[in-house]
């Protein structure tokens, strides 16, 4: 099965958003190369938000482009399997905290957010991974930065999609 089944399989089994599901839906119907950075109509990307549930916190990354705080994630490789292998991989890249494993019942929710040109859209399916007790971050090249925050304290350093995220994960836990 391609990257590209596996998402419309994903996609058709998500029971929320059902307008957003039917847009990105539509989007890998009449785009065959909709998983891959070089669709220009945009792209279907991947993300996880590392949760520590036990000390009630999630892990952002100060991304380098954006300088903003965010999940970790991002484009789809070649060597990824499912959606799912793609937001682990970025979460472990990203996070340096090997042992990730994902909250169980598929994506958390999605967001779809406009990007620079050449592209149009991202259209991000995001997923929550559980961090192993004892986990330590390690900054990758991709970030500015590393931190863990409080739920509550999310809001105040992050944009709304990032808030909304982790209150979907905090209703999954």
């Amino acid at each position: 099965m391609s990257l590209h089944d596996d998402a419309v399989l994903v996609l058709k089994s998500y029971e929320d958003q059902d307008d957003l599901r039917r847009t990105y839906l539509d989007h890998l119907s009449a785009h065959p190369d909709g998983m891959w950075k070089a669709c220009e109509a945009g792209h279907v990307t991947a993300s996880a938000l590392v949760v520590d549930p036990e000390r009630g916190r999630v892990l952002l990354t100060l991304h380098r482009k954006l300088n903003m705080w965010l999940q970790m994630g991002g484009h789809c490789e070649p060597g990824d399997a499912t959606l799912s292998a793609a937001a682990l991989r970025e979460a472990a890249e990203e996070s340096g905290i090997a042992g990730l494993t994902l909250l169980p019942g598929g994506p958390v929710r999605l967001d779809r957010h406009p990007i620079p040109a050449p592209c149009n859209w991202h259209l991000d399916v995001q997923y929550a991974a559980l961090a192993p007790g004892g986990a330590v971050e390690a900054i990758s090249e991709e970030s500015l930065d590393l931190r863990w925050f409080a739920y509550d304290e999310v809001a105040g350093v992050a944009d709304a999609s990032v808030v909304r995220l982790v209150e979907r994960t905090r209703a999954a836990l």
